[in-house]
């Protein structure tokens, strides 16, 4: 794999057909500390876990045309996960990607300077993670994103990133992806 995206270093990828594709945010990069624990629980639940390098692209447009360039390389199913920028990224890429679903963590939906979503811009399961004391993201634009996308939406008590709920967001991701195995029923 290239710089440009990696399986996580020093993990042999498993012969697997299940993906999840993490998309970091602009203050952060690939295998941070959130990115490496849901990568952990994603390979707990037979997922090969992947992570895009966005580090020196700004323009979001150029970050969604290089998670769509690498999603292209994998074959079955696919579940994207994004952070703060990286969510609104997973977002814009989901149906493009025919993604299975969508896990996102303070996601940066509805700011200024971003381009506007889709009217349909997801057509799979959403779950979104945000905390009550985000400085960067106000926490309505997710409820927002929750109410017009029908997503199982999270607020903790927590800040932009999250790094002090790092083990409910494993345990949210983990029923996440268990729920996508489950019938339709279980997002409904």
């Amino acid at each position: 794999m290239s710089a440009a995206h990696s399986a996580e270093p020093g993990v042999q990828a498993p012969e697997a057909s299940r993906h999840v594709v993490f998309s970091h945010g602009q203050e952060s990069g690939p295998w941070g500390r959130k990115i490496s624990a849901l990568a952990e629980v994603a390979r707990s639940e037979g997922y090969l876990a992947h992570s895009v390098d966005y580090r020196g692209i700004d323009e979001p447009r150029a970050r969604v045309a290089r998670l769509v360039d690498f999603c292209k390389e994998l074959t079955g199913d696919l579940v994207l996960v994004g952070s703060s920028l990286g969510g609104y990224v997973a977002v814009t890429s989901a149906s493009l990607l025919h993604a299975r679903g969508v896990f996102l963590m303070a996601p940066a939906l509805y700011m200024q300077g971003l381009p506007e979503l889709r009217a349909s811009v997801l057509d799979c399961p959403a779950a979104v993670v945000h905390g009550w004391r985000d400085e960067v993201v106000p926490f309505e634009h997710s409820v927002r994103f929750a109410q017009a996308y029908r997503a199982a939406l999270h607020l903790l008590e927590s800040d932009h990133r999250l790094h002090n709920q790092i083990r409910v967001i494993q345990y949210l991701f983990e029923y996440f992806l268990i729920a996508l195995d489950l019938p339709a029923i279980a997002f409904e």
